[in-house]
């Protein structure tokens, strides 16, 4: 490991600018972005081939929006049936 490299980098990320900092910090992240983004294409492609070619039945924006439409509904069951308790107990 290049310890006096760490170090020569700590000291110059330390004398930057906020301005800069957060400049670094947004290069340094789009770096990451592309990274998952890179991995995020890999498992689809991934999953793809797994499936042999055929999309999701129904398709995943219309899977994703029942799933959410029924997770909805149980929490507004669970509240619901919350505030039927502290009615009764009234």
């Amino acid at each position: 490991m290049n310890t006096q490299l760490v170090e020569t980098l700590a000291q110059i990320i330390n004398a930057l600018t906020p301005e800069e900092k957060t400049l670094l910090e947004e290069k340094t992240t789009s770096n990451k972005n592309q990274e998952a983004y890179q991995k995020m294409v890999e498992v689809r492609e991934k999953i793809f081939a797994r499936r042999g070619g055929k999309p999701f039945d129904p398709p995943l924006n219309e899977y994703i929006t029942q799933t959410r439409d029924e997770r909805t509904a149980q929490q507004d069951e669970l509240i619901r049936s919350c505030f039927e308790k502290e009615k009764a107990n009234d």
